[in-house]
């Protein structure tokens, strides 16, 4: 028979193990994002949303200062390729992601990522308006979005975006005859102005046949709902933490038949 105190010890460092498991695997968690264009029919669309959980580290453009290649990589096509690239090496542990096709009148699509909840607390997006030159939805402060509060739990469901905030990135000379999903691209100008808020212009579009066939009727008003981003999270079930607790519950009832014994 082992010796009290070795009997202690295993029992001890059994219960460490679970603990550790436990606390380990706590953070991981299994999130749901759903993306919803809210428009009226035959409005305004969304190229696909561009996104990351993340450490808040990651900022891809400022109010008033000129738009840099990521936001511009979004804001003129939709691509979207120099904004993960510059979100990959601000923040390597961040989860990114893309969510939808071209996301029409009263569409919507979702997808699951698992998320460190504790690692990356924070929500960053940017999805290109269409039909625009350069126009983006999308967060400035990359600390706006706190999804996860410090113990790991879910404080944001959604994020909704109405007219009003609709950046205008200031790249690209407005000219709807070279903008996306209405004409031809690849006439685009450079503007050389700022990032600022713009809905207005869109109303320009009214009338103009889309790609997809039906004609543009914006009808935004500052207040219209435009876009939500919503959030359901749920466990990541851990093959790995049951093995652990199965074998640390068997050491402890082994300890607990030899004192028995």
């Amino acid at each position: 028979m082992f010796p009290c105190s070795l009997r202690i010890s295993r029992l001890t460092a059994a219960m460490v193990l679970v603990g550790l498991a436990s606390s380990a695997q706590a953070a991981l968690v299994d999130v749901t994002v759903t993306v919803e264009n809210l428009v009226p029919a035959n409005g305004i669309s969304f190229a696909p949303l561009h996104f990351g959980f993340n450490n808040g580290s990651f900022d891809a453009f400022n109010l008033g200062s000129v738009a840099t290649e990521p936001i511009i990589s979004v804001a003129e096509g939709g691509a979207g390729g120099a904004w993960q690239a510059a979100f990959a090496a601000a923040d390597p542990t961040a989860t990114r992601g893309t969510l939808g096709g071209l996301l029409q009148p009263g569409g919507t699509s979702s997808a699951t990522f698992t998320v460190d909840s504790a690692l990356n607390r924070f929500f960053t997006f940017a999805a290109m308006v269409v039909p625009s030159n350069d126009f983006f939805i999308g967060n400035d402060s990359p600390m706006r979005y706190q999804l996860f509060d410090a113990a790991g739990n879910l404080v944001i469901n959604s994020i909704n975006q109405t007219a009003r905030q609709i950046w205008d990135a200031g790249s690209e000379v407005f000219d709807p005859a070279a903008s996306a999903f209405v004409g031809n691209n690849d006439l685009r100008a450079p503007q050389n102005s700022v990032v600022a808020f713009n809905f207005a212009e869109l109303a320009a579009y009214n009338g103009l046949t889309t790609a997809t066939g039906y004609t543009l009727d914006s009808t935004l008003a500052a207040d219209t709902s435009i876009y939500r981003i919503s959030f359901a999270v749920a466990p990541v079930p851990e093959p790995e933490t049951y093995a652990m607790m199965l074998a640390g519950l068997l050491m402890i009832g082994s300890v607990a038949r030899r004192r028995l014994g």
